[in-house]
């Protein structure tokens, strides 16, 4: 019984999420954090460091740092779904969980960001 109650409050929490836009630059999430950056430095750091084991994350337009996360259980990494748009301008789609001043993302959908004419 407590696992049924269990399984639907974690339905209930998710579903009650909505879906966001994000649209950002895929960044390694070091640089984004000590180096401040607010924008690539060169088309080879981000690959670089997610090749190295760090995790890629996007700076929005607005300067909110996204936490890519899967929701499955057990979790994995999101390096592989984020690295071909990596050092480049992208737009995600999916849901935003916010805990201790952090947004996270679950990442449903993401395409490279089309360039401004």
């Amino acid at each position: 019984m407590v696992l049924i109650v269990l399984a639907t409050a974690v339905y209930v929490s998710a579903a009650d999420t909505p879906t966001v836009t994000v649209k950002g630059y895929v960044l390694d999430s070091v640089c984004a954090f000590t180096k401040g950056l607010s924008k690539p430095i060169s088309e080879q750091c981000a690959p670089a460091c997610a090749n190295a084991g760090s995790m890629l994350a996007i700076l929005a337009d607005d300067g909110t740092i996204y936490w890519p996360i899967a929701d499955t259980t057990p979790s994995s990494g999101q390096n592989a779904k984020l690295l071909p748009f990596a050092d480049h301008k992208a737009v995600a789609s999916g849901k935003v969980y916010e805990r201790g001043g952090s947004k996270a993302l679950v990442i449903e959908k993401i395409e490279a960001q089309a360039a401004r004419k």
